[in-house]
């Protein structure tokens, strides 16, 4: 008897906990699937760039642009992404060869005009284990990203290159603020060694 009381306690104390809806952190094996299983990465162009005006474009001319844009990058791969926009929300599917590309992926589909939110689905096919090595390719991607994704850096005038996990920066900055910048989210990527930055200052 004071076995079953002592139990029932047990569990009715465990009650709360459950319905607080609390659970433990993910550790590095779920985050590991969860890239391989592709999670729901939900990026909004207005947190991206909150200036930037609102623009109305017909679906199907979004999903074009995209496609175009995916084509035209190197980094993505437009051939093994899926591309549908319903009223300015595009949902990109397919496989991408790691995570930075599917990162990009996003990044580019952002920046076409008319497009308000980008849900990527894509599956990551080149990082199932944790213990995969970031290899140069993979730095030169995340980098790109990283350049991206602050309005603050030029990334159509940066060239990003790593060799042996060096990430070697070239091409033109506003000012030295932003050449320090680029160096310091190289620095920041995951895998990286060191940063040559050869950017040089001026209009």
């Amino acid at each position: 008897m004071k076995t079953t009381l002592l139990l029932s306690a047990v569990l009715l104390a465990a009650v709360p906990a459950v319905q607080a809806g609390e659970s433990e952190a993910p550790g590095p094996g779920d985050r590991a699937l969860n890239r391989v299983l592709g999670s729901d990465d939900i990026r909004s162009a207005e947190n991206r760039d909150p200036d930037k005006k609102a623009v109305d474009r017909p679906d199907a001319w979004i999903t074009g642009k995209v496609k175009t844009s995916l084509m035209f990058h190197r980094s993505v791969s437009g051939l093994k992404t899926e591309v549908n926009t319903a009223n300015g929300i595009v949902t990109l599917t397919g496989e991408a060869e790691n995570q930075a590309q599917k990162d990009l992926a996003t990044e580019y589909a952002l920046e076409v005009e008319g497009v308000k939110q980008v849900h990527n689905k894509m599956t990551v096919r080149g990082e199932r284990t944790m213990e995969n090595r970031i290899d140069d390719a993979t730095i030169t991607a995340r980098v790109k990203s990283a350049l991206l994704s602050r309005r603050s850096t030029s990334a159509i005038n940066t060239s990003v290159k790593t060799e042996g996990g060096t990430v070697i920066l070239t091409g033109k900055a506003k000012n030295e603020a932003e050449k320090e910048l680029a160096e310091r989210l190289a620095r920041g990527i995951e895998g990286v060694r060191a940063v040559e930055n050869r950017m040089t200052v001026g209009r």
